[in-house]
């Protein structure tokens, strides 16, 4: 019968197999190295995640005052010309850094869809006494 480590050394001799054996205080090292590199690495997303976060609520937050500016100014909700402007940057932001530019170009329809919905939330309100 072979073992595990003469079956994946391909029927290697039992003395070169265990030659290459980690011993289980080592491979245990490993392991909490590991997973200390990975929780470091999931440290860094979960700021990542906070600053994508933080910048999304501020586009937001400009782009709820611009729709007060458009109703201030009667300027109309839709800028289509804007909209495609907005979705190429991101295309060429993403052929640039080899990111998908469909991947964001969906990101971007999401972001328009949610900046329009507030736009036409606030353009619909009347405004407010001066």
């Amino acid at each position: 019968m072979t073992t595990p480590s003469q079956h994946l050394q391909g029927g290697e001799d039992a003395s070169a197999a265990a030659r290459e054996a980690v011993s289980p205080s080592s491979s245990f090292a490993q392991s909490t190295a590991a997973e200390r590199i990975l929780q470091s690495l999931r440290d860094e997303l979960d700021g990542l995640d906070r600053t994508l976060l933080e910048t999304l609520r501020q586009r937001l937050d400009c782009c709820c005052r611009i729709g007060l500016h458009k109703r201030d100014h009667a300027i109309p909700m839709m800028q289509p010309h804007r909209i495609g402007v907005v979705q190429e940057r991101a295309a060429a932001f993403a052929a640039k850094h080899g990111m998908s530019p469909r991947f964001l170009r969906a990101l971007y329809e999401l972001i328009i869809a949610e900046t329009c919905r507030l736009e036409d939330e606030i353009i619909g309100a009347p405004a407010a006494a001066a």
